[in-house]
């Protein structure tokens, strides 16, 4: 691909820019290649932007240098990239493949959206446990980790989806889509993250305080609230190597545990492309699953 280039996605042409910019100097992966990771992926990812403040992490320099997270939709965006009004910010709303190729274009190589969708802004769609390791921790101690919160919400009556962060962690969703605020999903992430805090203190913590962290698994409960974001499944991480947040099945996480080896649970954006032409979309459940949230104690 060459350095600039015009296109047309989704009936809209683009201009786009720096193609040939590496973006992963470790595997020589270019905005261009990020670009057109971004377009393939568009049909499977933007049912989970749809309708919900997205906030973008840029890398314009590539991921070993500095980044910035924009939550105010740039000025110069095009007249067909609406935004969604939260509070006093005004976030970009990726609706249609074109905005996400836009964004692409941007160096935004991670996209983080609200658990929400407007206009109903302070109903959580689902409830998110998020799965951060404190090194020595790893990717297999959040997927031990993720078993033991599964085989509670099992009890609870309640079907859970994960998917991996793309970085280190874990990330799991028990869908509402039901009429409930986010005082309630946070009370449940808290009282599912405290009762296997209180079973295994050795693996899992719920403080963020960084000295309790090292070598257990954080439950962040706390993104379960209107102002906090996600990234989104299907996006890019700032990792290393280009890796992707991608969903996982239950019986992976297993295999992975079984064979000691986190690895397979660490995903490039051919391998997910891959997997979607495969199976679809893994997570396609949480965006219409109805579960009423029950209440702990």
């Amino acid at each position: 691909m060459s350095a600039a280039a015009t296109v047309e996605v989704g009936g809209r042409r683009l201009a786009l820019s720096n193609l040939d910019k590496v973006l992963w100097p470790a595997t020589g992966f270019t905005k261009g290649e990020m670009v057109d990771y971004y377009a393939r992926i568009a049909p499977v990812m933007l049912p989970h932007l749809a309708d919900r403040p997205v906030t973008l992490r840029r890398w314009p320099d590539g991921v070993e240098a500095g980044s910035f997270f924009e939550k105010h939709c740039p000025s110069h965006r095009p007249e067909w990239v609406p935004t969604i009004t939260q509070g006093k910010v005004a976030a970009c709303a990726i609706a249609e493949p074109a905005a996400l190729v836009w964004t692409a274009n941007l160096a935004a190589v991670e996209l983080h959206p609200t658990l929400a969708t407007a206009p109903e802004l302070e109903r959580p769609r689902s409830v998110v446990l998020d799965l951060d390791p404190g090194p020595p921790a790893d990717l297999l101690s959040c997927a031990r980790v993720a078993m033991l919160l599964r085989a509670l919400l099992d009890r609870l009556g309640l079907a859970v989806w994960a998917k991996t962060s793309g970085s280190k962690g874990l990330q799991l969703y028990v869908p509402t889509n039901t009429p409930v605020g986010y005082d309630q999903t946070r009370e449940l992430a808290l009282g599912l993250a405290r009762l296997v805090e209180g079973a295994h203190p050795d693996l899992v913590v719920t403080t963020q305080d960084r000295r309790a962290r090292p070598g257990k698994v954080l439950i962040d409960w706390s993104q379960n609230h209107p102002t906090k974001t996600t990234v989104c499944v299907y996006s890019l991480r700032a990792w290393r190597t280009p890796s992707v947040s991608a969903p996982v099945t239950w019986e992976e996480l297993e295999e992975a545990l079984e064979d000691e080896d986190g690895e397979r649970l660490r995903f490039s954006p051919g391998a997910v492309l891959s997997r979607v032409a495969e199976w679809g979309d893994l997570l396609e459940p949480v965006l219409h699953v109805e579960q009423e949230l029950p209440r702990l104690g």
